[in-house]
């Protein structure tokens, strides 16, 4: 897989080599664990984590007995997934390179979106937009969890609501009620809302 150097601006392998990642929360995300507890996640299902880094999901999802695929451009990273699987004595396919340029063999019946959307460039995100169109079969569903920066620039990026009921237009998204979209701030970053939604592919 190729990278896009329109990705970003930082070196991600550079950042896992240096632990110099401050977006990791340190165990598994609060709206992940919500999930879980609502029985969101089923075995035997075919999920993907883009941009999965260092995600402790990733494994939580293979214990639970689903198809897991982990990608990221990280080498690193997805050298960590490898060994902490190995350890745990669980499997799941990890890809290493540009997850925009991946494509399932069998449609998915999820996407965990944790960190990838915000952290690409907005230039990029009709282009992931029409990837996770291609890789959810009609009813499968987009964990989502968008994160709320006032400031300019990035990553992360601003994923506002409003731009992003635009980026998942209702002829292709069904979106949850505004009461089912929860708040999440992110600890490791000043507190900044993520806001997590369930969006299901028509």
């Amino acid at each position: 897989m190729t990278h896009d150097e329109n990705r970003s601006a930082f070196d991600w392998e550079t950042r896992f080599i240096d632990d110099d990642t401050p977006w990791e929360r340190g165990g598994l995300h609060p709206a992940f664990k919500a999930w879980r507890d609502q029985a969101a996640f089923a075995t035997g299902e075919r999920v993907l984590i883009p941009g999965c880094g260092r995600s402790p999901e990733l494994l939580a999802l293979a214990q639970a007995g689903l198809t897991v695929t982990g990608a990221d451009l990280s080498a690193t990273a997805i050298s960590w997934q490898r060994e902490v699987l190995r350890e745990a004595n669980q499997s799941a396919d990890l890809v290493t390179g540009d997850v925009l340029d991946w494509a399932p063999d069998q449609p998915l019946d999820l996407v965990y979106e944790q960190t990838f959307l915000c952290a690409i460039h907005p230039r990029l995100r009709t282009r992931y937009e029409q990837a996770l169109s291609r890789w959810l079969r009609s009813g499968g569903r987009l964990y989502a969890l968008f994160m709320q920066k006032p400031e300019r620039g990035g990553p992360p990026f601003d994923c506002s609501l409003d731009a992003m009921r635009i980026l998942f237009p209702a002829e292709r998204w069904v979106w949850p009620d505004d009461g089912e979209i929860r708040v999440w701030p992110h600890p490791q970053l000043n507190d900044k809302a993520e806001l997590g939604a369930v969006l299901t592919r028509r």
